[in-house]
């Protein structure tokens, strides 16, 4: 069994942001107990994977790291693509879409964490080239403001969305180039070694998914609302 020599304490935190990231978006399903159950599936066969050290062999073409990321990818593509995945997002609570950005806040805090431990590099955290801490912070601010005062807009709504979203590109973008690959092109003294290892490989699998699917899926809502001219919620 292959794990990363990080203090328990990161582990177990990021154990919970990913419980967390997970319930938001079962709240923002409406409760869907199929969400949970594979949610449920496929974090259970990344945990198995990356326990039996697959992805710590980073030596392969294509990158063994891309079964972490190509299925959800793949399941978001659909879910676009498809009137059943369409009338799905249609169903989503927008609220909670906006609501599960807080959990940025505690995966920022472990990736600080990792870094001290010398597991991924200066850049993929706030003192790096790693923003998205911000739209953590803000996401509770403009939950209150659009759905509890409604002293915000919508089109503020989206415009927050759409940089959030970039926000996550960038870092996105920085931790694919600093994994230890054929294709690596940055932070060669520091690659990103740790969300090659349990619990840390939810990042890619899980999180950033559900984070980026959030986005999509609330500009998606939010833009066919003001064609349509109705409310979003």
């Amino acid at each position: 069994m292959e794990t990363l020599n990080a203090p328990l304490f990161v582990s177990i935190a990021f154990g919970l942001t990913t419980a967390l990231t997970v319930y938001f978006f079962y709240e923002a399903t409406r409760r869907k107990t199929s969400v949970l159950i594979l949610a449920a599936i496929w974090l259970g066969i990344q945990a198995i994977l990356a326990l039996k050290g697959f992805y710590t062999v980073t030596d392969t073409i294509p990158p063994r790291f891309l079964l972490l990321i190509a299925p959800p990818l793949l399941l978001i593509v659909a879910l676009f693509f498809t009137d059943r995945g369409k009338r799905f997002m249609d169903a989503l609570d927008i609220r909670y879409l906006t609501l599960l950005h807080v959990v940025r806040i505690p995966v920022e805090l472990v990736l600080f964490a990792l870094y001290v431990q010398r597991f991924v590099p200066e850049l993929m955290t706030f003192e790096g080239r790693n923003f998205d801490i911000v739209s953590g912070i803000t996401a509770p601010a403009i939950y209150y403001f659009v759905f509890v005062k409604k002293q915000l807009s919508q089109s503020v709504l989206l415009f927050w969305n759409f940089l959030c979203l970039l926000l996550l590109f960038n870092i996105v973008i920085h931790a694919i180039l600093a994994l230890p690959t054929a294709f690596q092109q940055l932070a060669f003294d520091q690659p990103n070694i740790g969300v090659l290892y349990f619990p840390f490989v939810f990042l890619p699998a899980c999180v950033v998914p559900l984070v980026l699917f959030s986005h999509l899926a609330a500009i998606r809502r939010l833009m066919n609302v003001q064609t349509a001219h109705i409310p979003a919620v």
